[in-house]
C-alpha cells in the first residue's frame, strides 16, 4: 500500500497572487520543512515549476502545482478545499531531464540540466550555421537557421510546439529534435529520435555566427560545441489531478482547434 502524503511542503512564487493562496493555504494545513515533507506543493505558474523542480530536485520528492501564474500546462486548477485528499488521488508522472554538456569561446565546460528543452539560438542579426550529429553520426553537415532544440515529451508541447515539432507521448521514449526558422535545408522539418540517442550540435563560424545555448532558464552565449542527452536515473515527479493529468493534458493538445 502507497504511503499517505500527509506532511506538506509549500512553495510560492513572489506574486501577490501565490503569495495570498500560501499564507491561505499555510494557515489551513501548516508547513513541513522540506526535509520532513511527503509533498512540495508549488504556487504559481510553469516557469516556477521549473524553477522548483530545479531547485528541490536534490530532495527527491513530489511535485504537486497549483495555478497562481500566467501559464499553468504543469499545474493543477487553484482550491483550497480537500487538499489531502486531492494529493492522495493524484496520479504521478516521472520525468527524466534533459544533461546539456556545453563548451564555450572562452574555454569552459557547463553542464545543466532541463526539464522542457535545450535550445541554441542565434545571438546576432546573422544566422547561425550549426552541424548536427546523432550518436557520432553526422546527419545534417550545415543547418542554417535561427536556432534549434532538443525537447522532452513533457516540454514538446511548449516552444517545441511553438516551433512546429511534433507533441510527443510521454510514454513514448522519444525526444523531439526540432529547428528553429531553418533556410537550409529547405525541407527538413526536425526529426523524432530515441530517448537514448547523444546529440551533439557544433557551431560553425562562432566568432561571425555566434549562437547561444539554453536549458530552461539557464543560458550560456558564446558556445561551441553542446552536446544534450536525457539521464535516465533522474526521475522528477509531478502529479495531477486524475481528471487532467499529463498524459491526457498532452493528447489534448493534439485536438486543439
Amino acid at each position: 500500500m502507497a504511503k499517505r502524503l500527509e506532511k506538506i511542503a509549500f512553495v510560492a512564487s513572489d506574486t501577490k497572487q501565490a503569495q495570498d493562496a500560501l499564507h491561505n493555504l499555510v494557515n489551513r494545513y501548516g508547513n513541513t520543512r522540506l526535509e520532513d515533507a511527503d509533498v512540495i506543493v508549488a504556487l504559481g505558474g510553469d516557469g516556477f515549476m521549473l524553477q522548483t523542480l530545479h531547485q528541490h530536485m536534490k530532495h527527491g520528492l513530489p511535485l504537486y502545482g497549483m495555478k497562481r501564474g500566467t501559464v499553468g500546462f504543469l499545474m493543477n486548477h487553484y482550491d483550497e478545499e480537500s487538499l489531502v485528499e486531492r494529493l492522495n488521488r493524484a496520479h504521478l508522472a516521472e520525468l527524466h531531464p534533459l544533461r546539456m554538456s556545453v563548451e564555450t569561446a572562452g574555454g569552459e565546460v557547463i553542464d545543466e540540466l532541463a526539464m522542457n528543452e535545450v535550445s541554441l539560438l542565434r545571438q546576432t542579426r546573422q544566422a547561425a550555421r550549426i552541424r548536427v550529429l546523432v550518436n557520432d553520426r553526422e546527419r545534417l553537415p550545415e543547418l542554417v537557421c535561427d536556432g534549434i532544440m532538443v525537447a522532452t515529451p513533457a516540454g514538446s508541447t511548449a516552444y517545441n510546439l511553438s516551433a512546429h515539432g511534433p507533441i510527443l507521448p510521454l510514454d513514448a521514449g522519444v525526444l523531439a529534435l526540432t529547428p528553429i526558422s531553418p533556410f537550409r535545408p529547405r525541407r527538413w522539418r526536425g526529426a523524432i529520435l530515441p530517448s537514448t540517442a547523444q546529440v551533439r550540435l557544433e557551431i560553425l563560424e562562432p566568432g561571425k555566427r555566434p549562437v547561444s545555448a539554453t536549458a530552461d532558464a539557464h543560458e550560456v552565449r558564446d558556445v561551441l560545441r553542446v552536446d544534450v542527452a536525457e539521464v535516465p536515473d533522474v526521475n522528477l515527479k509531478l502529479m495531477f489531478d486524475p481528471d487532467h493529468n499529463l498524459e491526457e493534458r498532452i493528447m489534448g493538445e493534439q485536438f486543439m482547434p
